[in-house]
């Protein structure tokens, strides 16, 4: 098995079947010792900064797990910019209700920093929601600072 741990727009199941027709979820679970962060606004040219993971003793992000097919880990690496070099795999331990298990997971190649857009935000709020994050998990999502304001 292959696990891959979703954790900003990519906790959305629907957008995981899109890319990965293959690939099921299979749970949930925590990266506990990191933080949901973002990065690479004034390296992308994008509208506000994507998220990313930074190790952070103390903190925790919530993931979806998916058992992917090697076909599928292609088209994510191509989608998820493994392969330009954007974010690159780290093999990571995730804390699920049945014990922990291994998955990896994409990290920003860069440096930390920046405000995402605040329809990003919401995406990825909706997203986790959407994966059965915890209420409070989503509350404090919700809550974090955009470069922008809400529609």
């Amino acid at each position: 098995m292959r696990h891959y741990a979703a954790y900003g727009s990519n906790l959305d199941p629907a957008r995981m079947r899109a890319y990965c027709p293959y690939s099921p979820m299979i749970g949930t679970g925590w990266l506990e010792g990191w933080r949901l962060t973002f990065a690479g606004e004034d390296v992308l040219g994008w509208e506000g900064s994507v998220t990313t993971i930074v190790e952070s003793p103390g903190d925790r992000v919530f993931v979806a797990l998916y058992d992917v097919h090697p076909n599928d880990e292609k088209q994510l690496d191509e989608v998820e910019g493994a392969l330009a070099g954007t974010y690159q795999k780290l093999h990571l331990r995730v804390a699920t209700l049945d014990g922990d298990a291994t998955a990896w997971v994409y990290v920003f190649n860069g440096y930390e920093g920046g405000l995402p857009t605040a329809w990003y935000l919401a995406e990825i709020a909706n997203a986790a929601a959407k994966a059965g994050a915890p209420a409070d998990y989503l509350d404090a999502l919700r809550a974090r600072p955009t470069k922008t304001a809400m529609p």
